[in-house]
């Protein structure tokens, strides 16, 4: 009996890597399918650039408004509401014929999708137990990844077949019948759920913190998970946004190279995204103490992303390569293991808040620093870029560990016990 109920657990985070795969797919289909809708309807790259600043400021706005609505509602109906709304967005992408339609049709994507990660973190917290939390998390953000690599060939394939119209509806029918899966579920923890006593106690395992937005923005333990999303995620997207560039203007690499190979360091991303959570799990197991568990591996992985460093020095495609796959591999390693620590600290009713509020942090900060990615490569290099790629996560482990020396549960009363004083 108690098989059953870890297979139907483990069908649940199946079920959330497979919407943050989605997640990524709906996304990457445009900057694939534009290649043939600028011709079309004539939209140039500056549209093109307002278009994709559509889907961040409603990402960056959702982030935490999803965060906030999942921790209220529960990501039965959260996430559910989540996936069917960017489908459905998706969907309409199908009917565009200007630049106003995409970038409304961009900002609900963005909308939609900004309760994707609170959501299926919130669903972890809820079905799985704490010992397993990190392998889980670890497989439902990792679905994230290899929806990027899947994103460019499939969107490619179904371009030929159905034109780039079609690539949308397609997609978008994907998530609409994600949705009614899910619907299908039975709720987690309900006095009606056929789960067993046994999960719901070990779900129950950490006491709430307040829920007010405003006593999580005075929690130090918050304020650090916030500050360490601003500081890093202007590096994923240099990443996404400007490797393709580098590779083409610095060391002469044709489009045609680039998109056979830049898929590579997407699958090392999802592999260790998997691969951090199962070895956080162990040594949990191993050490019973959730502390160590958590910040060796972020600590081996903040090392790790010095690989980035030396993409600076190699003329090799394929030593760039290499080392871009080690750092997105390390990237993996510390993400998995950074938001699972926000579940073991701040349990069910608050966790989806303060992913999304590092989430909107990390748009914000990346909202206001790529513009100025482009004035240091174009006075400078990359070289700047890539040096901060290769320390910052370094030293945002030393502020994560000064800032927070032991991981450990707030509950309601200590955070009200705290900010009376």
């Amino acid at each position: 009996m108690k098989s059953n109920y870890s297979r139907f657990i483990w069908l649940v985070v199946l079920m959330c890597a497979l919407a943050t795969g989605l997640s990524f797919l709906d996304r990457q289909v445009l900057s694939i399918s534009i290649i043939e809708i600028k011709d079309e309807l004539s939209i140039n790259d500056t549209d093109y650039g307002l278009i994709n600043t559509s889907f961040l400021v409603g990402y960056a706005i959702m982030f935490t408004l999803g965060g906030i609505l999942i921790d209220r509602f529960g990501s039965r109906r959260g996430l559910a509401l989540s996936v069917a709304l960017w489908s459905a967005a998706t969907f309409l992408h199908g009917f565009a014929d200007s630049l106003y339609e995409f970038a409304l049709f961009r900002f609900v994507l963005g909308v939609g999708e900004g309760g994707a990660f609170p959501g299926v973190i919130k669903a972890v917290v809820e079905w799985v137990p704490k010992k397993n939390r990190a392998l889980a998390n670890g497989l439902a953000i990792g679905g994230s990844a290899f929806g990027a690599v899947v994103a460019p060939p499939l969107t490619v394939t179904l371009m030929d077949s159905v034109g780039w119209r079609g690539v949308f509806f397609i997609v978008g029918g994907i998530g609409i019948v994600w949705t009614i899966i899910w619907l299908m579920l039975p709720q987690a923890r309900s006095g009606k759920s056929d789960l067993n006593d046994e999960l719901h106690n070990n779900t129950m395992d950490v006491p709430p913190l307040k829920r007010q937005l405003l006593s999580l923005l005075k929690s130090k333990e918050a304020g650090t998970f916030i500050l360490i999303r601003f500081l890093l995620d202007p590096i994923i997207y240099f990443y996404m946004f400007w490797i393709p560039k580098f590779l083409n203007e610095t060391r002469g690499v044709s489009l045609e190279v680039i998109g056979s190979l830049f898929w590579i360091p997407y699958l090392a991303l999802g592999v260790s995204n998997i691969f951090g959570g199962f070895v956080s799990d162990i040594v949990l197991k191993k050490t019973g103490d959730v502390n160590f568990s958590r910040k060796t591996v972020m600590g081996f992985a903040a090392l790790l992303t010095a690989a980035a460093i030396f993409v600076r020095y190699t003329d090799s495609v394929g030593v760039i390569i290499l080392l871009l796959s080690l750092a997105f591999f390390a990237h993996g390693l510390w993400i998995t293991n950074y938001i699972t620590s926000i579940g073991d600290t701040f349990g069910r009713n608050a966790s989806s808040t303060v992913v999304g509020l590092s989430g909107t942090a990390g748009a914000l900060s990346s909202l206001i620093v790529n513009p100025f990615m482009g004035v240091i490569i174009y006075k400078f290099s990359y070289n700047p870029l890539w040096i901060y790629a290769g320390v910052m996560y370094s030293v945002a482990f030393i502020i994560f560990t000064v800032a927070i020396p032991n991981i450990k549960t707030i509950s309601n009363s200590q955070s009200i016990k705290k900010h009376k004083r």
